[in-house]
């Protein structure tokens, strides 16, 4: 895989062409050793970045542990922009905390997709993680923390444009969620 060491001086090559890139984590193992290395190459040449943290249907999976590990290994400003609608052998997709909905993936490679509302049992939790979603952007984008401070909440709209914004400036890594294996999230 092109994370593989085996692959670094390919990896190095093509990150100084790219416009942008996605880390893609494992919802097990989070950030890994040659995680550091992809991500130190990424900064060299200000690739702008999403991050995906993949395998949640998997025993262990903890996506808050890799958030938590972006922030603290990789140093980066990361947030959630998706949660994971349960997790291990319950994971049936995740719920969009930008346009507040929900997106459940069905069939054996989760080739129907149906949005929906946010889960009643999940409302406290999409609620804490799109607050720290909207404090995060305001570190670093003033239309964000203007809002933030005038204790608005901001509309979709503009959250999009923030996110993209910092994005682009390489000061934002948002999060989004799923398993690649059976189509959910990706």
């Amino acid at each position: 895989t092109p994370g593989h060491v085996d692959f670094t001086i390919e990896v190095e090559r093509a990150l100084r062409v790219l416009d942008g890139g996605i880390l893609v984590l494992c919802g097990v193992s989070g950030v890994q050793s040659q995680s550091l290395t992809v991500d130190r190459q990424m900064k060299r040449y200000n690739v702008p970045r999403l991050a995906f943290v993949n395998k949640l249907d998997r025993q262990g999976s903890n996506p808050w542990k890799v958030i938590d590990d972006l922030r603290q290994q990789l140093k980066l400003n990361a947030a959630a922009v998706q949660i994971p609608i349960g997790l291990e052998a319950d994971h049936a997709g995740v719920v969009d905390i930008v346009e507040m909905r929900s997106i459940t993936f069905h069939g054996d490679k989760g080739e129907t997709i149906e949005y929906g509302d946010v889960p009643a049992d999940m409302a406290d939790v999409v609620e804490e993680k799109r607050l720290e979603l909207i404090e995060r952007l305001a570190d670093v984008d003033d239309e964000i923390a203007e809002l933030f401070l005038m204790e608005e909440i901001p509309e979709i709209d503009d959250l999009k444009a923030a996110i993209r914004r910092q994005v682009i400036a390489c000061s934002f890594v948002p999060v989004f969620m799923g398993s690649a294996f059976k189509n959910k999230g990706v």
